[in-house]
């Protein structure tokens, strides 16, 4: 926990918390691992703060649509106050935050001197708003985008002018209604979810982006969440939003390399190395057949994963 008694916040006025803001900086999260990415509302003060605790990869502390616009300015200062006081995380922090136009520009600029790992920004159309977050965040974070709008559907494999744009979340059901779709569609192997999953996910992976796959909103429904997770994992998702602790376990589980593919990959690498050495880089092995150049480098590929 980040703070052992909240009773302090019970009765403290919002102009005051600045008054209250610590100095703390968490260390830059290293691993990219990132199998869950887990929603906070931050007006819930409890979630906060076990946010230094937490089994997911990923959090995300949500300033847009879940919190009405005269609430905002609360839940911005609750992420600035837990985060200045949050000595260490297991998972990488993310702000998302509101579109640049509608206070997102002035929720980054505050931000900026606190301690996470990137700025998440709302319905992003096109590079012009992509340069403009750019410019606005500090270079030590990373920026991230929700993809809800047409137009970033559309430009995805165009959008990553700066390294520093790593991850794109797929925001599904406003997406549709920008696509002028039903949202009922949203139901597995739906042929037009499908197609959007796999331009997603393809557009994304041409521009060196992370794809992050859709919430489900059904969180008590875990048998069809876990049945999501294995459909985009095998259609080469590695990350899945997630709405509480219970998806978290669950996408975790799925979206880990499970052990006869890691010894699979392990032994591979070991076997082409070997014989690359003597300048042989096709050759047929015992326990897994034809052995190349192509199937090494995806074995590299599992392994980097696990590593990360």
């Amino acid at each position: 926990m980040i703070f052992n008694d909240l009773n302090f916040l019970e009765n403290l006025p919002l102009e005051t918390y600045p008054d209250h803001f610590g100095t703390v900086k968490k260390p830059k999260h290293r691993s990219k691992r990132f199998r869950s990415n887990m929603m906070l509302n931050p007006l819930n003060l409890k979630h906060l703060n076990r946010m230094d605790e937490s089994d997911a990869d990923m959090i995300t502390l949500n300033l847009e649509d879940a919190i009405a616009p005269s609430r905002k300015k609360e839940a911005l200062y609750n992420i600035a106050l837990f985060l200045s006081h949050m000595e260490k995380s297991n998972s990488f922090i993310i702000v998302r935050t509101n579109p640049l136009g509608e206070g997102g520009a002035e929720e980054i600029t505050f931000l900026n001197n606190f301690g996470f790992d990137a700025i998440r920004v709302a319905k992003v159309k096109n590079q012009t708003e992509i340069a403009q977050a750019l410019t606005l965040l500090s270079k030590d974070k990373e920026l991230h985008i929700s993809l809800e709008t047409k137009e970033a559907f559309e430009n995805l494999s165009t959008l990553r002018i700066d390294e520093r744009l790593t991850t794109a979340n797929l925001g599904i059901l406003d997406l549709l209604t920008s696509l002028g779709l039903p949202q009922s569609i949203v139901t597995l192997k739906n042929p037009t979810i499908d197609y959007i999953l796999s331009k997603f996910l393809v557009d994304a992976k041409t521009a060196g982006i992370h794809p992050i796959s859709f919430m489900f909103q059904e969180y008590n429904d875990t048998e069809t969440f876990r049945a999501w997770c294995e459909h985009e994992k095998m259609m080469g998702f590695e990350s899945k939003a997630c709405m509480g602790p219970k998806q978290v376990q669950i996408a975790n589980e799925v979206f880990s390399i499970n052990k006869y593919y890691l010894e699979r990959a392990m032994h591979i690498k070991n076997v082409f190395e070997t014989n690359a050495a003597k300048g042989i880089n096709g050759f047929m092995d015992d326990k897994y057949g034809f052995i190349d150049e192509p199937i090494y480098r995806d074995s590299l590929l599992i392994l980097n994963n696990i590593q990360g």
